[in-house]
């Protein structure tokens, strides 16, 4: 018997926390997936069954794991792995495919890592809430996106509680954290005006050089291209939901000069400011 449920999250600009697509399978014996690579992190947890992994750790080795019911496992992006169903007990699971900026900064707090893909809960009850956020989200693809983000952000705290170690990584990362949340914060409030990020350092009490290397750490991205990347997000909110021209546009979110803001548009989106319009709008 084999059963599946599969939708594609409605691609929309999350920048924190992003969906993209979400499932729930209900193997035959011996079934096989990949080998493959994901351009976004992906997590499993088996609901009832086995199976095995193989994916590849930090050093490019293939190392096999072998999984049941009640555990589940990571896969990060450019990661190359293979599942398989258990021949006797063939697994029955349920994934997500995520990403963002926050995904990063969150992991860490679970000790999941390239050496260490594979779930283990510290709580049966927070095991519970992850598994039913994740069925939640695949059994509710009509909701609306804001409806399905709510859920997969419970998700995110439930799988971050239910791991050991989280209270020393929190304990750890609580300055760094302090400081990453005042960097953004001052970004969300000056980002259109012309800051740099000498400015978000010195907001923070930093000198750059190891401003930027704690943020890279924490968001996977260098500073300069969240930033670009954040101004980028609030000019296809402007776009879709004003009638402001491209120059005003580009001028709310720091870019002054017009060509420049087309030309760093195009390089995120790929196609124009006024082409992302007429795509995206009806007005």
């Amino acid at each position: 018997m084999h059963d599946i449920i599969y939708s594609i999250f409605p691609q929309e600009n999350f920048i924190d926390l992003s969906l993209y697509q979400y499932g729930w399978e209900l193997c035959e014996p011996l079934h096989l997936y990949g080998p493959a690579k994901r351009n976004h992190f992906l997590f499993h947890y088996v609901i009832s069954g086995a199976g095995t992994l193989t994916a590849r750790n930090k050093k490019g080795e293939n190392v096999t794991y072998r999984i049941k019911s009640g555990q589940g496992f990571l896969l990060y992006p450019g990661q190359e792995a293979t599942y398989m169903a258990d021949k006797e007990h063939p697994w029955e699971y349920t994934w997500l495919e995520f990403d963002g900026l926050k995904v990063k900064e969150s992991l860490d707090l679970t000790g999941f890592s390239l050496d260490n893909p594979i779930y283990h809960s510290v709580s049966k009850d927070l095991q519970e809430k992850t598994k039913n956020e994740m069925l939640y989200i695949v059994n509710n693809n009509t909701a609306s996106v804001f409806h399905l983000m709510g859920h997969l952000y419970l998700f995110f705290d439930f799988l971050i509680k239910s791991m050991k170690g989280n209270s020393e990584s929190l304990k750890s990362n609580t300055l760094r954290e302090f400081y990453m949340k005042e960097s953004i914060s001052f970004v969300e409030q000056n980002f259109q005006n012309n800051i740099t990020i000498e400015d978000l350092a010195e907001n923070v009490g930093l000198n750059r050089s190891y401003f930027s290397k704690i943020f890279k750490k924490s968001f996977g991205q260098p500073p300069q291209l969240f930033l670009m990347n954040y101004r980028m997000s609030k000019a296809t909110e402007l776009l879709r939901m004003t009638n402001l021209s491209i120059a005003d546009i580009g001028d709310a979110v720091g870019y002054p000069n017009q060509l420049h803001f087309s030309r760093t548009f195009k390089n995120v989106y790929g196609i124009s400011p006024r082409q992302w319009r007429n795509a995206h709008c009806n007005h």
